[in-house]
């Protein structure tokens, strides 16, 4: 019993581990308002490197999008999932559930505009 013990957790930092060292996102805030009343503006850039993933999440608000550079794949609960390359744009409703998550070798680099209820937070990971 012990040593199935120590296996599954021997497995569980394994995973942890793994999980740790996935690339970071980085996010480059580039300007926040607070507007229209109740409500932020903020307009970013995210870049996420080749075989990364932004992670499942919600926002309080909208966020639409542009592409520019990269590709990757788009994953809207409810809404067949979508490939994105640069040029494209899209549109996340509030409160849905979404990932990206980088196709091919190249780090995706878009610019996002998020307009979302000021008393909560930006994002909230989801299961």
């Amino acid at each position: 019993m012990l040593k199935k013990t120590l296996l599954a957790l021997s497995f569980a930092g394994l995973a942890f581990a793994a999980f740790a060292q996935q690339p970071a996102i980085k996010r480059t805030p580039l300007q926040k308002t607070d507007f229209p009343d109740g409500y932020t503006t903020l307009t970013a850039i995210a870049e996420v490197p080749p075989g990364g993933a932004a992670g499942r999440h919600t926002h309080p608000g909208i966020e639409t999008g542009y592409v520019l550079e990269g590709e990757a794949d788009l994953l809207v609960e409810g809404q067949p999932d979508k490939h994105l390359k640069a040029g494209d744009s899209y549109l996340i409703p509030a409160g849905v559930v979404h990932d990206a998550k980088t196709h091919g070798d190249k780090s995706l680099k878009i610019i996002g505009i998020y307009v979302y209820d000021k008393t909560k937070p930006l994002a909230t990971p989801a299961p």
